[in-house]
């Protein structure tokens, strides 16, 4: 080994001087190929929707009104909106998919740089071979071993250096000669390096930049998958509280009914009103059953749609748990500005992201097409020393005081007549350029009216509250007016009846305006591409560990 190393002196002094251009990189696949690298923040963190900084009147802080949290839940469970995001982000299953494939991602910049590793290589050759006497030449055997062992480095520049040891052993039975048997020892020394067609760094780290982008890409569609399960969650919670509290309408409406009933066999009994207004009061307390009937099966919906979101452990799909939502509504009015919104949408959404790093992938490509557009000129130089006599010693002692050494130099050419396969190519990158820049403008304007929408519908929803609460007031004072001339033998059951089904319908109506308020405030943050709520959300993809 001590001469083996002694012959490679050379080499080594090369391969030193070349280390740069190998495959030893440092920060392959995270900017090291001289791609964009987008910060890890923007990534993973989903930052939290500020309206009142888009907000033309900034309101007076409220805190929102939480019920106490309760730990183990018995068939009944509170849940803040907190711990329905906090729920839905650690065990959601579509998240959990979603979750893996930025690590699936990865492994194709790990399978990239794989290009750029040494090749040790090795083999060994034996060959027996009988030759029939002819010319006076007796018969003989001849035995060849030969083995070899070497290291191919590739370069950064497209080139690669390869150190090369063959050696081989022949014997002849039946012949007679001052050489048999006989070493031949060749260590060597080659580089081959294109200089043009697939010269340089760029050209050669194109598969790892662009799986570093598909890297990025596919992060910034997890962060989106993220952004859109919390947005989900949240308006899961919000349609179970409109679901809950309607329920609770039907329930008083029905405690009104009965009441009702309960005047109606009054006046009866007093002679005031005649017996079938006892039948039209029990039919209205048949009529508000059937709305509870229907109002708990909505609740039952809501409340199975908000387990499998969450998927928590302790409330699996078809448990009898009921979720109380423990988060009240908070009606803040904001006057927000739409074009301010815009902005911030186009500068924080992912699909505009994932857009810019796709042309940016495309850039490097229309450069690869270029660098295929130029003749293949390789150059190739080769420095050996070789050994050969009759003994191993002597023929390492050849090689070691460098007796034979040789030196080769070739330089090959090929220019392709036409070249329209790398014309075609260029071109075709050209225009993927072109068309995915059309659709980064298609994408902007369909997001400023996503959030142009949003920022209506959320404004319209505000100007429901109010008009749904001033109907309520109103519907309360006319169905107390219809009870007092009820007392007074001047309304039948049927009129108490309606105005308190309008009170009723007038309660539902702003219980949805407000929940609708809020879901529209998620889906403005989800428009801007931010989560309503305190903190910012950081996920981290899922890795199995070998």
């Amino acid at each position: 080994l001590s001469r083996l190393f002694s012959v490679l002196s050379v080499s080594s002094v090369v391969s030193s001087l070349l280390f740069t251009t190998t495959g030893c990189i440092d920060r392959f696949g995270t900017g090291g190929t001289g791609e964009t690298v987008v910060p890890e923040r923007v990534l993973r963190e989903v930052e939290t929707a500020d309206l009142e900084k888009y907000a033309t009147t900034r309101p007076a802080a409220t805190q929102p009104d939480t019920r106490p949290e309760q730990k183990n839940p018995p068939p009944e469970l509170i849940l803040s909106i907190e711990e329905c995001r906090l729920a839905a982000l650690h065990n959601n299953l579509d998240l959990k998919v979603e979750l893996y494939n930025p690590a699936i991602a990865q492994t194709s910049i790990t399978e990239q740089e794989a290009a750029f590793e040494a090749m040790f290589n090795a083999a060994v050759n034996y060959q027996q071979s009988k030759s029939p006497s002819a010319g006076g030449v007796p018969a003989f055997t001849q035995y060849n071993v030969v083995p070899d062992a070497g290291l191919q480095i590739p370069l950064r520049t497209g080139g690669f250096i390869k150190f090369d040891n063959p050696f081989q052993y022949i014997k002849q039975s039946g012949q007679t000669s001052p050489l048999n048997p006989s070493y031949t020892y060749t260590p060597s020394i080659s580089i081959n390096q294109s200089l043009l067609r697939g010269f340089g760094f760029d050209v050669n780290a194109q598969g790892i930049r662009v799986a570093f982008y598909n890297y990025q890409q596919t992060q910034a569609r997890t962060k989106l998958a993220v952004t859109r399960v919390l947005a989900e969650a949240d308006r899961a919670y919000w349609s179970l509280f409109a679901s809950r509290a309607i329920l609770e309408v039907r329930r008083k409406q029905y405690d009104l009914a009965q009441l009702q009933l309960d005047r109606a066999r009054r006046q009866v009994r007093a002679g005031m009103l005649a017996e079938p207004d006892v039948v039209r009061a029990e039919s209205g307390v048949a009529d508000q059953v059937e709305a509870i009937i229907l109002a708990e099966n909505d609740v039952r919906t809501r409340e199975r749609d908000l387990k499998r979101i969450l998927n928590r452990p302790d409330i699996p799909l078809d448990s009898p748990t009921r979720i109380l939502p423990g988060t009240r509504p908070s009606a803040i009015a904001y006057t927000l500005d739409a074009k301010k919104l815009a902005d911030a949408a186009l500068a924080q959404r992912m699909e505009m992201l994932e857009i810019e790093l796709q042309i940016v992938q495309e850039a490097a490509n229309i450069r690869l097409a270029r660098n295929a557009l130029l003749p293949l000129l390789a150059v190739q130089y080769s420095y050996s020393h070789s050994g050969f006599s009759g003994s191993a010693h002597e023929t390492f002692d050849q090689v070691l005081n460098k007796d034979f050494a040789g030196h080769q130099v070739g330089i090959i050419l090929n220019i392709p007549l036409g070249n329209e396969a790398a014309r075609s190519q260029l071109r075709r990158a050209l225009l993927s350029r072109l068309q995915q820049l059309a659709s980064k403008e298609q994408r902007a304007v369909q997001i400023r009216q996503e959030v142009f929408n949003a920022a209506d519908t959320m404004e319209t929803d505000w100007q429901r509250i109010l008009a749904a609460h001033k109907r309520v007031v109103l519907a309360a004072r006319v169905a107390d007016v219809e009870v007092r001339q009820f007392n007074q033998g001047l309304r039948t059951s049927t009129e108490v009846l309606d105005a308190q089904t309008r009170l009723a319908d007038a309660q539902s109506s702003e219980i949805a305006a407000i929940t609708d308020y809020q879901v529209a405030q998620v889906d403005i943050a989800f428009a801007t591409g931010t989560l309503l709520g305190a903190s910012r959300v950081h996920w981290q993809p899922i890795v199995e560990r070998d």
